[in-house]
């Protein structure tokens, strides 16, 4: 059961390796998405050009559906995933502040650095920006820290939140996601450059790709996630030896 230690599985080279790899992955992605553009990235904040909301959301809903799957199959312990803790307040605040700084700025800390990898100025002077800031904030946080460290709600999810079944939250996620794809393509004919002509043209493979989402949500509702017993009852022949011999 997943996740794997690739460090004890095949040492450190082959570990650092994938982890490499896995990294100029992602930035040669967000890179062809025109992530490093930054005039793109702020059209989006005027309903121009709206690829950033697409290009993320998408990703979140195939990994949570990956995740949740996995977990599902009995590939992955989900309680073993690292979920950032929850602090409401100081969370709310530093999204308005990322949010001013990426419209003013035109990128994210991250999609800066995908910017200066390919060394375009404004992305290596918001990089600078970026590092300047968290310098910063480590001088300073100690004036703030209380309020840094309030409203702390610790590994807090959808599910937990709404008191309902993962599969449910999954489901509701993946619609919620189509419909925002559907409104982005809308306001881009209202707002921006692009044109609803060639829409009939690419209808057929978006409807496919929606319908390959919800029929994935769907099932993954019918299937269910694995209560304790039934991850018990996948481990018990090799578990329950181990524990006669006391080897645990």
């Amino acid at each position: 059961m997943a996740p794997f230690p690739l460090e004890v599985l095949y040492g450190k080279p082959v570990a650092y390796t994938v982890f490499l790899l896995i990294g100029v992955a992602f930035g040669a992605v967000l890179e062809m998405s025109g992530f490093g553009n930054s005039p793109k990235l702020a059209r989006q904040f005027y309903f121009k050009e709206m690829t950033v909301l697409k290009v993320m959301f998408m990703g979140i809903i195939v990994a949570m559906l990956l995740i949740f799957w996995a977990t599902a199959m009995g590939w992955l312990n989900y309680n073993l995933i690292w979920v950032n803790p929850t602090y409401l307040w100081p969370g709310i605040v530093g999204g308005l502040i990322m949010g001013a700084g990426f419209i003013i700025g035109g990128f994210c800390p991250g999609t800066s650095l995908v910017a200066a990898a390919t060394l375009k100025l404004d992305g290596i002077f918001f990089a600078l920006g970026t590092l300047t800031g968290i310098f910063f904030f480590g001088e300073t946080v100690q004036y703030f820290e209380t309020f840094w460290n309030s409203s702390y709600m610790g590994r807090f999810t959808l599910p937990q939140l709404f008191g309902l079944p993962v599969g449910v939250v999954v489901l509701g996620v993946v619609i919620m996601a189509l419909v925002m794809f559907w409104g982005a393509e809308k306001l881009e004919g209202i707002f921006g450059e692009k044109t609803q002509a060639a829409a009939p043209a690419r209808r057929g493979p978006l409807l496919a790709g929606a319908g390959v989402l919800t029929a994935a949500a769907v099932g993954l509702l019918l299937v269910g996630q694995p209560t304790t017993a039934d991850k018990w009852l996948r481990v018990a022949d090799t578990r329950e030896t181990q524990l006669a011999d006391r080897a645990v």
